[in-house]
C-alpha cells in the first residue's frame, strides 16, 4: 500500500471516529482530497485508493492535472473541486471545468459563474464562503452580508446553492474551533429555516477536522494529512 493510500485510510478512520462520536452515520461527511502543490501522480495515487473527489485551489495547476489524468486513470469520473479564491478573470475556466466550487464571496462571481457555466454540462454546485472570524486576511462574506446574497445567489440559472464554506482563523483550542464551527451551522440553519434547499457545510481541514465533525461539516478539506507537507514555489 502506497504511503498516500495509508494516510487516506488513516483519514477516513479518523472522520468515522468523529462522526460516531458525535452520533452522526460517517457516510453522511465527503473526505475532499486537497491536492493543491501535488502532482498529477500523487492523485493518481489517491484514485487508486478510491478517493474520487479532489480540492484546488490554483487554476492552471488544476487544468493541468484534469488533463493529465484521462491518460493516467482512464474510465475513473472524477470530481473536482474549485476551494480557492476567484478572481472575475479566471471565472469562465472555473464554469468549464469544475464540478463544484466552494469559495463564492459575492454576487459578481456567482453571476459570471452562472453565466459561463456550459449548457451541456450539469448545473455548477456553489458553496458561499463566510469569514466567520473576521479575519481581513481571509475572503469571504460577513454573516450580516450573507443572506441577501444567498437569495441572489439560489435564484441563478445553471448554478445549484448547496451550502456554506468556511476557514475559521487557526486556533490549538478544540472549544474555539467548535465555537467558530457553531457559528457556520447557526447561519446554515437560519438560511434552511429561510427556505433555501441547502444541504452541505464545507469546513474542517487536517488541524480541526474533529471538530467540524462535531459541528455537523458534511464535506471536509483534507491535504496534508493525505499528501504530506506542501511545496510552495
Amino acid at each position: 500500500m502506497s504511503s498516500i493510500a495509508q494516510h487516506l485510510q488513516q483519514v477516513q478512520q479518523q472522520i468515522a471516529r468523529a462522526a460516531e462520536k458525535a452520533g452522526r452515520d460517517p457516510a453522511s461527511v465527503r473526505l475532499l482530497a486537497v491536492s493543491k502543490t501535488f502532482g498529477p501522480e500523487a492523485v493518481l495515487e489517491a484514485v487508486q485508493a478510491g478517493q474520487r473527489a479532489f480540492g484546488e485551489n490554483y487554476l492552471q495547476e488544476a487544468l493541468d492535472k484534469m488533463a493529465a489524468m484521462p491518460a493516467l486513470a482512464p474510465g475513473g469520473a472524477l470530481e473536482w473541486h474549485f476551494i480557492g479564491p476567484i478572481q472575475s478573470n479566471k471565472t469562465r475556466p472555473i464554469a468549464e471545468h469544475f464540478d463544484w466550487v466552494h469559495s463564492v464571496d459575492r454576487l459578481k462571481i456567482a453571476q459570471r459563474l452562472s453565466e459561463q457555466r456550459p449548457e451541456e454540462l450539469p448545473p455548477l454546485d456553489i458553496c458561499l464562503q463566510v469569514n466567520i472570524s473576521g479575519e481581513e486576511s481571509k475572503s469571504g462574506l460577513t454573516p450580516q452580508a450573507l443572506p441577501a446574497v444567498a437569495v441572489e445567489v439560489a435564484r441563478l440559472p445553471r448554478l445549484r446553492l448547496r451550502g456554506l464554506m468556511a476557514i475559521p482563523a487557526p486556533s490549538e483550542d478544540q472549544a474555539a474551533q467548535r465555537s467558530a464551527f457553531a457559528a457556520v451551522r447557526r447561519l446554515f440553519e437560519q438560511l434552511r429555516a429561510d427556505g433555501l434547499a441547502l444541504d452541505t457545510l464545507s469546513m474542517g481541514m487536517s488541524a480541526d477536522l474533529d471538530a467540524a465533525i462535531a459541528e455537523g461539516a458534511s464535506i471536509v478539506r483534507i491535504g496534508s494529512a493525505i499528501f504530506g507537507a506542501r511545496h510552495y514555489a
